[in-house]
């Protein structure tokens, strides 16, 4: 492990207090947020006044309650105007893979829907016919189901063009005599709902025979689908419940990442 460093612990300890601020819905009283923050309330107000001066916290003179101020919001646009979210999640894909031992991709929406941007196989390696740049189909891949549940939830330009590339490729489908799909667009909303229920997609022996799939969405600051974080493998040594060993980690995994980017979660 790496040596701790020295640092000022009262800087530590006053920070406590913006983060209660942030992860709040509004504005708090004084003994509301010293007591979430874990300290009293003389103890609390000592720092929101130096915090004040600085501008990170406000406070109304009519309801005396405490918000987070300009000077925040400005870190805040800062930061998140640098978060590349690709970068990040492919900083976080060596550590998943040890935690489930499963193959990982990235995937986000392209020109003609949801394509494969980064590929890590795990020493478990399964054999499958895919490459980087492949669209994934909307109704037989995890991918595919994972960005038409949730990409259109804030993102209203999108949704004329995804109801018409779902009707096309159901049409496909059944012209070809496709039994792994929904037979008609009432079964489609009914799968996406599942994978709405479920906070993630899952196939099993759908796109690939022998081989399960999951695909968590990964959310920016504006609550729009900005990447999916995909696992497969081989049903020899893949978990496919919708709590297990592989759903797990791998929700979290992007719920976390899309914390990071500014997410907040209704």
């Amino acid at each position: 492990m790496a040596p701790q460093r020295a640092g000022i612990q009262s800087v530590e300890v006053g920070f406590s207090l913006l983060q209660v601020l942030a992860a709040s819905r509004g504005p708090l009283m004084l003994r509301d947020l010293a007591a979430a923050a874990g300290m009293s309330a003389a103890k609390a107000h000592r720092y929101l006044v130096s915090f004040q001066r600085l501008e990170l916290v406000i406070q109304d003179a009519a309801t005396t309650r405490y918000d987070l101020g300009p000077a925040a919001l400005k870190l805040g646009l800062a930061s998140l105007s640098r978060l590349d979210s690709v970068k990040l999640a492919r900083q976080r894909m060596g550590p998943l893979m040890e935690q489930i031992g499963q193959t990982l991709a990235l995937a986000v929406w392209g020109n003609q829907g949801p394509t494969m941007i980064h590929w890590e196989e795990s020493p478990q390696t399964i054999t499958v016919n895919l490459r980087l740049g492949d669209v994934m189909p909307l109704l037989s891949s995890a991918t595919g189901l994972c960005f038409s549940a949730f990409m259109t939830a804030r993102q209203n330009a999108l949704k004329n063009r995804l109801a018409v590339l779902l009707k096309e490729e159901l049409a496909r489908a059944q012209k070809a005599g496709h039994q792994d799909v929904p037979a008609n667009m009432a079964e489609v909303t009914e799968r996406l709902d599942e994978v709405r229920r479920h906070g993630l997609a899952r196939v099993v022996n759908t796109l690939l025979p022998g081989v399960a799939g999951f695909c968590a969405p990964v959310f920016d600051a504006d609550g729009h689908m900005v990447l999916g974080m995909v696992a497969l493998g081989s049903l020899a040594n893949f978990d496919p419940a919708w709590d297990g060993a592989v759903a797990t980690p791998l929700k979290a995994a992007a719920a976390q990442l899309s914390a990071d980017l500014g997410f907040m979660a209704a």
